[in-house]
């Protein structure tokens, strides 16, 4: 299973997903739009520029949404 998050080093709910993936022991792949401006462009055009979006097999997930993420990890 493939997990990115896009973020930045402000947004607190790009933390708290974070800290969701580790409480879990979810590996996951961060990219910070702040320092990777094509991926901030590509968020752009996804999410419309909001973070956390969360990327799972391919599905996007715009925001911490806890009940998408469970389900699209398959966790309880």
């Amino acid at each position: 299973m493939k997990v990115i998050i896009y973020s930045t080093s402000t947004c607190p709910w790009c933390d708290v997903a974070k800290d969701f993936f580790k409480k879990n022991k979810v590996a996951f792949q961060e990219i910070n739009v702040e320092k990777d401006k094509k991926a901030a462009a590509e968020i752009m055009k996804k999410s419309g520029g909001a973070v956390p979006v969360i990327e799972i097999d391919g599905k996007m997930i715009i925001g911490f949404n806890e009940t998408e993420i469970k389900k699209a990890l398959k966790l309880k």
